[in-house]
């Protein structure tokens, strides 16, 4: 049976709308602020929430999300006010959450006890961008018997077989990276990377395929929308609102942002 986010993807794409899959790191700048952050995706319109635990080595990030998990454990995040967060997020929307973290978190705490207490928390699914998918048997064997999905990653120069392989271990939606290297709102869309989602999509077969790394404003939301793209995923250009406003602004900036980001998912 399909999740929040299965539903998600079903029922945008039965009115002609795309996921707008937004990002925010947990505890950055502190605590309250990231909260208010979420809040303001919230208002905004966000169908999906990437809710990020800090890693000390985020080798898929750019300098803004790295720069925010720096924050963010220096300001002591750890998983149990993380799954706080998520509690507190379910008191008022029923958005799905997903996890964006590092495999080693997962790992060093155990696969089945890292799903178990995420699901419980509230957390809908999880996105490793370090996870091989050789190695995920024990990952994605234990976040399904916890009723959590596994979203992994592809690039533009993953052949259509191994995109395929992804695909069947993906749930969810599958994550394709837009550009090379890491991610961060450089702005603009290539027409290479327009070429790569169609065949991204070709090789995925029936699983939602979310576009990500790079998007900047609401012309590459649009211009992705427009593409085919299920979903469309927006971080640090998020995450520099947050970090540019005045700590009382957060939730309305974020928010006024998220809406206009939004408007474009609706072809």
């Amino acid at each position: 049976m399909a999740g929040r986010i299965g539903e998600l993807f079903g029922r945008l794409s039965g009115r002609g709308e795309r996921a707008l899959i937004t990002y925010v790191m947990a505890g950055y700048p502190d605590h309250d602020s990231s909260m208010a952050a979420v809040r303001g995706l919230v208002r905004g319109g966000a169908d999906l929430i990437e809710l990020g635990f800090p890693f000390s080595d985020p080798l898929a990030d750019g300098p803004v999300i790295q720069d925010a998990a720096t924050t963010s454990l220096g300001m002591g995040m750890s998983m149990g006010t993380y799954h706080g967060m998520v509690r507190g997020i379910r008191e008022y929307a029923d958005t799905p959450v997903v996890m964006m973290t590092y495999a080693n978190i997962a790992h060093s705490m155990g696969y089945g006890r890292f799903a178990s207490e995420s699901a419980q928390a509230g957390v809908d699914g999880f996105i490793l961008p370090d996870m091989p998918v050789e190695e995920s048997g024990d990952y994605t064997r234990e976040a399904r018997r916890n009723g959590t999905d596994t979203i992994f990653l592809v690039s533009p120069n993953t052949p259509a077989r191994r995109v395929s392989r992804i695909a069947r271990a993906s749930t969810g939606f599958l994550y394709m990276v837009a550009v090379y290297g890491t991610t961060g709102a450089r702005g603009g869309v290539s027409g290479d990377a327009i070429d790569s989602l169609r065949r991204t999509k070709e090789a995925a077969g029936d699983l939602p395929v979310g576009v990500g790394f790079g998007v900047a404003g609401p012309r590459d939301v649009r211009r992705y929308a427009e593409a085919g793209a299920d979903g469309i995923i927006v971080g640090s250009a998020i995450l520099r609102v947050v970090g540019e406003s005045p700590r009382g602004d957060i939730e309305s900036r974020v928010a006024e942002f998220v809406a206009s980001l939004k408007a474009q998912t609706i072809l």
